[in-house]
């Protein structure tokens, strides 16, 4: 079976076609600026070499379509027939209650999304023009959604529950929801089949970093706590999005500044987190670089992110009573040594030890950090939420 995992966002699809057979990528890569002039669609082929093809796509089926005519181009595609493509697998943001795992695409399903789309509603409905793409394109063939906030659906209602009168909860659903679900449910599969735990009888802590971050406590296979909320906005310092923050802070602000509605959103989603202390960049690289050169708010930046993770880290150890790994993921996690060497260096009270030369040399790759004699696993798991899409995808229409 070939399964093809598309993720649309506002102006922006990425793609990946996979064959089940042995789980291999046969063609991946994304449409860029959609909706602009200087649109164009990005082939990234399996021996590193990539194509641009540029293109004026006004919207998600012009994109589409265009990914589909290059898997069957005879110069650079991967297949002779759009009939070889079996089904589609679909991200979406925002299950909510409603949907706590991945599902097949049907008019009944679509007509209950719609109530969870005023939960994300700058993104749900970019991740469902796919959708709408392929019935235009391919009508009748199989499609399939997964969801970043199912895995988190086992949390209790302690845990995802706010502190405000309950009739916001009945009537608007407002509650914490967590993001990032299928990277923190193949992660933490990963990890364990990678450090030779059983994830029925585990607990775990995975970090996935990145230009949005959370952090999820992981008992026995099942998310019990995320540092995400109602929005991806909660949480850890980001690349743009505020995090934690004294909700005060908010009409405070609005009053000061003369702030409506939009530009408080705005100011807590877009002009926070990184680039908001740094007055410099959202991305981790550039303060690095400002770092290297002694740049003061850089260096506060880098300290506030390690810090408040190391926040969580420790409170969900409390939540799990102990914790047998740590795994860190996401483009930050993944390629940052200098928090995963923060992490373990203030937990060394707590027996974490780990091999330093090993840390900076792990770099996108699946490795254990951990020494043997630490008390605690520490691990680098590279992610892969196209597969975990494709596998969810490719279970539901076998069956």
């Amino acid at each position: 079976m070939k399964v093809l995992v598309l993720n649309c966002g506002s102006s922006s699809i990425k793609y990946k076609l996979f064959n089940m057979e042995n789980q291999s990528v046969m063609a991946s890569g994304g449409v860029e600026k959609l909706g602009l002039k200087d649109s164009f669609l990005k082939i990234k082929f399996n021996d590193g070499s990539k194509k641009i093809i540029e293109k004026f796509l006004h919207q998600h089926t012009e994109g589409v379509q265009l990914i589909l005519e290059s898997l069957t181009n005879p110069e650079y595609g991967c297949i002779k027939s759009l009939n070889e493509i079996d089904a589609v697998g679909h991200r979406v943001v925002h299950g909510g209650e409603t949907f706590d795992k991945s599902t097949i695409v049907t008019p009944e399903v679509l007509k209950t999304l719609d109530k969870c789309n005023g939960l994300a509603p700058l993104h749900n409905p970019a991740n469902l023009m796919g959708v709408e793409a392929i019935e235009n394109i391919l009508p009748g063939i199989p499609q399939v959604l997964t969801f970043d906030t199912s895995f988190h659906q086992t949390m209790p209602d302690y845990a995802y529950m706010y502190a405000l009168p309950y009739e916001y909860y009945e009537k608007y659903g407002v509650r914490r929801y967590g993001f990032h679900g299928t990277s923190h449910r193949f992660v933490s599969k990963r990890a364990c089949e990678f450090l030779g735990l059983d994830i029925n009888n585990s607990k775990l802590i995975t970090c996935h970093l990145g230009g949005g971050g959370s952090v999820t406590a992981i008992l026995n296979g099942e998310s019990i706590d995320t540092s995400m909320g109602m929005t991806p906005t909660e949480g850890l310092v980001m690349g743009t999005r505020v995090g934690d923050v004294d909700p005060a802070v908010i009409p405070f602000l609005m009053e000061k500044e003369n702030l409506d509605i939009e530009a408080i959103k705005k100011l807590i989603q877009k002009q926070s987190g990184v680039i908001g202390v740094s007055c410099l960049s959202s991305d981790m690289r550039d303060i690095e670089d400002g770092i290297a050169k002694g740049d003061k708010k850089s260096i506060l930046t880098m300290d506030m992110f390690n810090y408040r993770l190391l926040k969580y880290i420790g409170a969900y150890m409390a939540v799990l009573g102990g914790v047998d790994a740590i795994i860190f993921t996401g483009g930050i996690g993944e390629r940052q040594p200098e928090t995963r060497e923060y992490i373990c260096e203030k937990l060394a009270y707590l027996g974490v030890k780990y091999d330093a030369k090993l840390n900076n040399e792990a770099m996108s790759i699946d490795a254990e950090l951990s020494t043997p004699d630490s008390k605690i696993k520490v691990a680098v798991i590279t992610t892969d939420e196209e597969l975990t899409i494709a596998r969810d995808t490719y279970e539901l229409v076998r069956k």
